[in-house]
This record gives structure tokens, sequence and C-alpha cells, in this order.
């Protein structure tokens, strides 16, 4: 048995206030139940009229400074403009208000020193309440005052408010807890956002055939294949077995292909000449928008396609141009009936196919509050000093969301919430925590990249719906040095279910859609084509504003989960021999029975059998009763947390220094000669031992075959002859009797037992095996 692990790397449920009020477990009310209220006060900067010109040119060049205490804000500048536009919105955090009044002041910019144009004072305890859904404060008309109080020329459109992060206003404001963030494109990547996966297809180009190939050399056979490009995706067919100038393949190529569809399927007919020279004999683009959408099983239309190939000719000093065109025959179109897989099918967060009108309705809703961590590890040094710039990602299905930065905090707080609709219970979202590494400068020389501190996986089916789950999550990461927790996150986590009756009926669907089981894709397809989906997610998701980077894409989608690790191989042993301890127990317990080890027990299995015997009809309805029981006795100790990242079951705490090293290294291998090499020797001990293993499962199974073969024909006669008296005596006694006697002689009493093995296992031991013919 599994020692638990750590207690710093448990679950631990917490009691947050939610929604302005403690959860106890029942569905609040407001639109932002599953996080805390934060109180901020929104100051929105419209416009300016009528402002002064402040040098000999007649005009100024304004701009709005917003000041609460420590915390100051500004706008960008105009030049030389009296009556500016900015419409921007600045948010101060209750919690670090250190002032009672709030300034704003419109400044002219200058080389040397700014001029003070005029200012507006709000005392904070006369500033408006708000909560959405109440409309939005209309912004008003405030004549701009001097230093000393006197009305200035000029006036100053302004709304100012007390909210709550659910403001409309509160994504895009600047906050003052990045204060210390300078830059638009800085300001831009600390903003919280929402994002949506490119819409995928499965492109599906059949080639059947091609015509009147025109080969340099006449003389030879030609040896014609087809390549196909895709954008970074290329694919060849084999080489032709009908060498002519009419060759054949009937070959798939799949690609995987995104909406917008920006580049076309190139095709181009080669001709290998040498062994490592190919000769083009055509080629031909088709544009994606022109390509047939299929939804279901049916083939579509197969068409004729021109593929051309430009020959200039030198005749004396002119140039002449030559155009051949050949044709090829494919049949190729877009599968809407699959999923494209883009995630680790352990861990996928939609199941649904490409094509919209497949879809089935929605089960329900799932609401996720991310609302702090607390003891973040320092991720960087600036000035001297560890810090940390943390956010969240969170992912399901096709919505990528992504919480604001919190500036320079080993304790942020988020309290932000977001909602999917759901369609499958059987999916998993994915939650991630990263330290941003693109600001204070950080990105000057363009390979920054934002690390990673921990991510946890909640599976939806675990959940029961319609309650609060409020947890703190330890975010684990494995490290060459071995496993090491970077913190915690705290999640509020709601499934609510639209239709129990439609998210019981997802139980008995297929996972995946119906085309994945009628036309299958082979693993290397799935593999290489589920590479191709997450590149096109992580480039899309990376041309976004605020870009989500390549590296967190590839994180949140586990990309290089499929690599080989020595740890995780001992795990999933380990796994096995788990879900096979049920049936050893059982063994074990039969034995036990057979050797009456507590005699009550066993006379009571042999009342048990005697019944099962004598009235075989009770056999299935007793085993379903039994199941039944356990089910409802097992009911009280059911789960009532959700599943988290288990170091014990990972053998993440357990795990040799060198196999971590072995884990982490790239492919190919960039460690020395003697490390590879010690490695490759254990690896070929390992797969010795395997191999062992298989073979004794192969003899097992070839022995098994030869007693009918008549390879030893004196055990096969024996056999023969066995199976006939067996035949006759079956036939004559009735089946109860022999059940029964069967039984009761495996129950036997261990006084009429031996210690030397049975007749029927020293026959089976005896029997040949091909281990002879091996070399």
């Amino acid at each position: 048995m599994q020692r638990p692990p750590p207690e710093d790397f448990l679950l631990k449920e917490t009691n947050p206030h939610l929604g302005g009020g403690k959860v106890s477990g029942d569905k609040l009310t407001s639109t932002y139940d599953l996080v805390e209220q934060m109180q901020y006060l929104y100051v929105r900067v419209v416009k300016a009229k009528d402002l002064p010109a402040k040098d000999v040119t007649g005009s100024c060049d304004p701009y709005v400074e917003v000041k609460l205490g420590n915390y100051k804000g500004t706008t960008r500048h105009f030049e030389k403009k009296t009556n500016p536009e900015w419409s921007q919105v600045f948010a101060f955090s209750k919690d670090r208000i250190q002032a009672s009044m709030l300034e704003v002041t419109v400044k002219d910019k200058d080389v040397v020193k700014d001029d003070f144009i005029g200012r507006v004072l709000f005392d904070l305890n006369e500033i408006p309440k708000r909560v959405p859904p109440d409309s939005p404060l209309a912004p008003q008309w405030y004549r701009l005052e001097d230093r000393k109080g006197d009305k200035a020329k000029g006036e100053l459109m302004l709304a100012v408010w007390m909210g709550t992060q659910a403001d409309e206003a509160f994504p895009e404001a600047w906050h003052s807890d990045a204060a210390t963030v300078s830059g638009t494109d800085a300001l831009a990547n600390i903003r919280s956002k929402v994002y949506l996966s490119p819409k995928l297809w499965y492109l599906r180009v059949n080639v059947i055939e091609a015509q009147d190939l025109q080969p340099t050399d006449k003389g030879r056979y030609p040896e014609v294949f087809v390549k196909a490009a895709l954008g970074n995706q290329a694919l060849r067919t084999r080489i032709s077995q009908s060498r002519t100038i009419n060759p054949m393949w009937n070959e798939d190529l799949m690609f995987v292909a995104a909406e917008p569809f920006e580049e076309p399927l190139i095709l181009s007919v080669e001709d290998r000449v040498a062994p490592n020279k190919e000769e083009s004999l055509g080629r031909c683009a088709i544009p994606l928008q022109m390509v047939e959408r299929r939804l279901d099983h049916k083939p579509v239309n197969t068409k004729w396609y021109n593929i051309e190939k430009h020959v200039v000719i030198m005749e004396g000093e002119k140039k002449k141009e030559f155009k051949f065109s050949s044709k090829i025959h494919m049949r190729i179109c877009l599968e809407g009936g699959y999923h494209v897989l883009d995630e680790s099918t352990h861990y996928s967060s939609d199941l649904r196919p490409t094509a919209k009108q497949l879809w089935k309705s929605g089960i329900g809703v799932l609401e996720l509050g991310i609302l702090s961590a607390q003891g973040l590890m320092p991720m960087k040094t600036v000035d001297s000093r560890g810090k940390t710039d943390a956010y969240c990602v969170a992912k399901y299905g096709q919505k990528w969301v992504r919480t604001r930065t919190i500036i320079d905090s080993f304790a942020p707080k988020w309290n932000e919430q977001y909602t999917w609709e759901v369609f499958d219970p059987c999916t998993v979202i994915t939650i991630g925590v990263f330290d941003n590494c693109h600001l204070h400068g950080g990105d000057k020389a363009g390979g920054a990249k934002d690390s990673k501190i921990g991510k946890v996986r909640i599976r939806l089916s675990t959940l029961e719906t319609d309650r609060v789950y409020t947890h703190s999550y330890p975010l684990l990461v494995l490290h060459p040095t071995g496993v090491k927790k970077m913190g915690e996150i705290h999640l509020a986590v709601r499934f609510t279910c639209s239709s129990l009756l439609n998210m019981m009926h997802m139980y008995s669907l297929p996972l995946l859609p119906k085309m994945h089981y009628i036309h299958p894709l082979t693993v290397s397809q799935l593999d290489n084509l589920r590479h191709q989906a997450t590149q096109i997610v992580s480039m899309r998701l990376s041309r976004a504003e605020p870009p989500l980077r390549k590296e967190i894409v590839e994180y949140m989608l586990d990309v290089s989960s499929h690599m080989w690790s020595m740890r995780r191989s001992k795990a999933n042993f380990f796994r096995i021999m788990g879900v096979l301890s049920g049936l050893i127990a059982v063994g074990k317990w039969f034995d036990q029975i057979c050797n009456w080890k507590n005699p009550i027990t066993t006379v009571l299995i042999h009342i048990l059998f005697i019944i099962l015997v004598m009235y075989p009809e009770l056999i299935l309805p007793t085993i379903f009763l039994y199941l039944f029981l356990i089910g409802v006795w097992y009911y009280r100790w059911r789960p009532r947390h959700p599943p988290h990242m288990d170091t014990r079951l990972s053998h993440a705490d357990s795990a040799h220094p060198d196999e971590l090293d072995e884990e982490f290294d790239t492919f190919p291998t960039t460690r020395p000669s003697d490390i590879v090499r010690m490695r490759y020797d254990r690896l070929r001990s390992i797969a010795g031992r395997i191999q062992t293993v298989v073979g004794d499962l192969a003899t097992q199974g070839e022995r098994l075959q030869s007693l009918l073969s008549w390879r030893d024909p004196r055990a096969t006669a024996l056999f023969v002859i066995f199976c006939l008296v067996a035949a006759i005596v079956l036939y004559v006694t009735p089946f109860q009797v022999v059940a029964l006697l069967t039984g009761i002689y495996v129950l036997r009493h261990p006084r009429f037992r031996h210690k030397l093995p049975s007749v029927p296992l020293n026959f089976f031991r005896r029997l040949p095996a091909k281990t002879d013919c091996m070399l």
C-alpha cells in the first residue's frame, strides 16, 4: 500500500466569502457569486474642452494625471489640441487607498517641465457606489480649478464611482497595482483577456492517379510520387508501382487546417531520377475555400486537377517557354465529422465534431472563480530582489481565459469569474499559473519566456452538480532536482446541470464522434495530426493581442507528455498492479477458503456453492445484487473533494536524480556520450526483463495450441482420449452433479491435498512450445 503524500501536497477545503457572503454549498444569485468582492474606485476620463494655450503657437499638448495618495496614473498626451478625447478608465483598489481626496489634474506636456492647466478634486466620502447590472454612471462636465481653488479656463468630462470587479470597465482599466508598469505594450500584457482557439478541420487528400506526365528522360521508367504541402505540413505518397506516365496511388494524406483558410494546398508530382535527386513534373495550388466539406462517411465526388510545368528552351539567342499541362485525379474534402485532437485524450476538454451542424445541445454550465494564490515562489530577480508577476490561464473547450497580471506579489488576488457551456461531462478543465516575464523591459532581447508555476486539472464528471467546491490546490512542478511545491491556488468551481436526462444519456454515447469509429485514423496519424494541431493553435494564439505565448499553450496542452520517462513507466506499472490487486486479493482469499484457514467461512461458502449449483438461475442475480450492495456500502465514503495531483501515484517524490535528468533531456539528446551509454544499457536491461515475460506468455499460448497439433504425439493422444471419455461422462451425467463434485473437490480439506503440483498442471508444463526453434 502506498504511503499518503506529504500534508503540504494535499488538497485543502476553504470557506471564503463569495459574492459578499459566506457560501455553504447552495447556489447564490449574484453575477460574481464564485469570487470575493473587491472594491475599486473608478475614474473615467472622457474628454476636455476649451483648454487654454500655454505657448506662443496658441495650442497645448494636454494629458490627464489621476492621483490618489501615492498612486498616480496618466493618460496619453495629444499634440497641439485644445479639445482632446481620451476615454480611459483608472481603477484604484480600495484596500490600498491611503488618502481622502482624489485629484484629477490636466497638464501640458513639455520637454523641461509639464505645465499645470487645472484640476478637479473629489472627496472620497461623497463618491457614489454602483453595482452591476445598474446602468453605467453618466460622465459629467467639471470646471477646472487652479491650485488656489479658483475657477480656471477649461472643462473636463469625468465619471467617478465606487464599484467591484464585476464592473464592465474593469478589464480595460489601468490598475493602481500596476503603477510600476509603463509602456503601451507592457500594459496590454497585464490585462485579462478571453481567447478562442481557431476552428480546426482535418483535410483529407485522396490521391488516386495522374495522366499524361512529361518526364524529362523519355528513355527510363519514371518513379513518380506526389508531394503535398499545407503551410508547415508536408506529406508524400509512396512511389507508384505502375512506372508509366499514367501512375496510380489511391493513397490518403491527412492535414490539419484552421479557419480562416490563409494558405492553399500545394501539390507537386515528383520523379525520383536518382537516390537523392527529384525532378518536378508539375504542380498545382488548390484554395481550401473551394474544397467540399463532408459531414458523414459518404464519399465526395472526385475531380481532375491540372498540374502545370513550365519549361524554357533556348533556340539560338531566343528563349521559348512551353507549358505542359498534365492531370491528376483526386478526392479532396474537409472532414467535419471528426474531432480534431489538439489535447491529450486523457485530458480532453472538448469532444465535439468540427461541423457545428453535428453538435448536440449543451448539458450544463461550468463556472470557475479564480480567487487567489498563496506562498508563490520568487520566479525572477529584479534589482537584486526576487519577485513574481503572476497570472492564470484556464482552458476548456475552444475558450481560453487569461486573468490580469498582479505585479510583484507572492499572494496575488485575482477574484475573476468565468463561464463555459458544457457538452460532455467526461471532460477536463485545466488551470495554469505563470509568471509574466514581459514587463520591466524583460522582452528587449525578444527571447523572454513566461515561467510556469504550476497547473491544476479538474474532471467535470467527478463533481456533484449545483455544488460549489472551494479548495486550495497545491501547485506542484517537477524539476530536474525533484518535485517542488511552487505555492497554492485558491479556486471555486460549480458545475450546473440543465438537463439530468441528457447528461445521463451522454454516458451511453461514444466518447468521440462516430467518424472516428467508421473510418478510424491510425495511431501514428493521430500523433502527427495532434502535433500539427497544437502548433497551429499556439501560432494563432501567439498572434493575439496580448499574445498567449507558445510556451503557455504547449504547457496547457501537455505537448511533451508522450516522451519517454522512467518515472512515468514505473508509475504506470504500479497503476496496473493497483488495478490487478483486487483480483490478487480475491485469489488469496479463495486460496484461504480452499485451505480451510477459517473453517466457518469455508463451510458457508460450501453452502452458498451448493445452493447456486442447485438453483443456477440465482447466479447472475446474486452477482449483481452483491455489486449493488458494495456500491451502496461505499457511498458513505464517497470522495467529497475533486481529484488533484498525487506525487506518490506519479512517483515524483521517489524518482532517482538521473531518471529526472533523463526526463528533462531534449530530443534528440544533448547529454554526454558516457551518460547516454549508461542510460541505453539500463534501458536494455529493462527491455530484457520485459522480453522474458513476453516470451513466457508466448510459451504458455503455444503449449495450449500444441494440445491438438500432434507436435508431441503421446501428449496429443492422451488429450484426445481424455476428451472422448469426458464427452461420454458429461453426456450421461447431469451437469449439476459434475459442477457439485468439481466444486467439492476444489474446496476439499487440506488433509486430502498434496503439496505436489496437480496432474493437469504437470501435463500442461510438459507440452512442447516453439522456444526450441528460437535462435
